[in-house]
């Protein structure tokens, strides 16, 4: 009876290992929709909209006061919040996920939060949870959910850092203690919508010991065993996050996303008018797909709830090129290198169809160099029309292939970006080679 007993309790053990190990995904498991959606639209929404001013830093730079900065509570009313045509238009963008601010670093909270009054319910006149609407609606059309969250929280009293030239306190570590304590409350509260992705931000004031970053990343593993967690928390993130400016080479890191705004704020600003055209986003957006990357554009919405039409309009034109060209942004790798072709290009999963970026109107037809591979067809992506080949300059004894011409008739061209997909006979196979010596002819 002993040695069953001993049996039975390894056997379970054994069983409960597996399932355990079951439940973990690695890596490349968790990030494999991130790694083909290649677009995501950024909401950043708060208090800050009111007056139209730089969130969160507006305090903390001296710009205005911290009392008259957080007046601006008065203001926001959401009267006019559509979280539903919010989900519609991010989709229509051809976006696949969505990230919002659930709180900046003023410490102002989108959701019920229970560990502060600090939060749109209780201290504007929207009185409502403004974030859980939206997290339905956007699952409602299919997007995957990010909630960004602020590790700093220039508002909380026990937080050390305040302005930035006055501290509350330094070395205090029962202060310290209680502050992590209420960071942990809000983050546990956020696992609640099984986000997707976190997007933290703010880690560079602390170290990741302090943060107790590890812990953090535990924690929302453990509640959300699929979620994916941006590289700000300070050495435990799963992906990049360059911002602004746009990578002249590829990160080193695999999974990356450039996150950018569509004029030079993140919130609403009405005196900001420099927005970006629709071509010059699409042609950002084909950049970051050339380097294997996403684009996490970004929207400010108006503290009643309302987009601004300046940003209506460049969803919906973003909208019209990503669904004509579908099949050459999901899913797609990084393309081949600089020199083969005077532009962007992309892979397909299988490597065996080769994407051209057209981003001007070209003067002839398009060269690409040093590809080996036989074309068995080419075509233009979004219009079906089949395009002709030229292989120029292919001697019988050497190994250096010859230049692919191909004609882009003006009628097929797009009026933002053409793309040229050409089915290989197999894997990409391209000559880096210096060239030859003629040595018998």
């Amino acid at each position: 009876m002993k040695y069953l007993k001993i049996i039975l309790i390894l056997c379970f053990l054994t069983i409960h290992q597996v399932v355990g190990q079951e439940k973990e995904l690695s890596k490349d498991q968790r990030l494999a929709w991130f790694k083909d959606a290649k677009l995501g639209i950024f909401i950043h929404w708060g208090i800050y909209a009111v007056n139209g001013i730089d969130e969160s830093w507006s305090f903390h730079n001296g710009y205005i006061s911290y009392d008259d900065y957080m007046k601006q509570l008065d203001g926001f009313t959401a009267t006019n919040y559509n979280p539903e045509y919010w989900a519609e238009l991010i989709k229509e963008s051809g976006a696949k996920y969505t990230v919002i601010t659930t709180k900046h670093h003023d410490g102002v909270a989108l959701w019920d939060t229970k560990y502060s009054d600090l939060n749109v319910v209780d201290k504007t006149p929207a009185k409502r949870d403004v974030l859980t609407s939206f997290v339905k609606a956007a699952r409602s059309e299919g997007l995957k959910v990010g909630l960004y969250y602020s590790l700093l929280d220039w508002s909380h009293p026990d937080y050390p850092n305040f302005l930035r030239d006055k501290k509350r306190y330094t070395d205090d570590a029962k202060r310290w203690a209680k502050f992590t304590k209420f960071n942990f409350g809000q983050i546990e509260e956020l696992t609640k919508f099984n986000p997707d992705l976190y997007w933290f931000d703010g880690d560079w004031e602390q170290s990741a010991e302090t943060w107790k970053a590890k812990e953090i990343r535990d924690l929302l593993l453990e509640k959300t065993p699929t979620t994916i967690i941006n590289s700000r928390l300070q050495g435990y993130g799963d992906y990049a996050t360059p911002e602004q400016g746009i990578p002249i080479t590829k990160p080193d890191s695999k999974y990356w996303e450039l996150c950018m705004t569509m004029n030079n704020s993140w919130g609403y600003q009405p005196n900001d008018t420099n927005y970006k055209s629709v071509n010059q986003i699409i042609r950002i957006l084909v950049d970051c797909i050339s380097m294997g990357g996403n684009l996490l554009l970004d929207i400010g919405p108006k503290p009643d709830g309302i987009i601004p039409q300046e940003q209506i309009d460049i969803l919906k034109g973003l909208g019209r090129w990503t669904n004509k060209h579908k099949s050459a942004i999901y899913g797609t790798r990084a393309g081949i290198p600089f020199g083969h072709f005077n532009g962007y290009t992309a892979l397909s999963k299988d490597k065996t169809i080769l994407y051209l970026y057209v981003d001007n109107k070209p003067n002839g037809p398009l060269l690409i160099k040093g590809l080996k591979n036989k074309v068995n067809r080419a075509w233009v992506v979004g219009n079906g029309t089949k395009l002709k080949t030229n292989v120029v300059g292919k001697l019988y004894w050497s190994d250096v292939p010859g230049l692919l011409y191909i004609d882009v008739p003006e009628d097929v061209q797009d009026q933002d970006v053409t793309v040229i997909a050409m089915q290989l006979d197999g894997e990409v196979d391209l000559y880096r080679e210096k060239g030859q010596v003629i040595e018998s002819n």
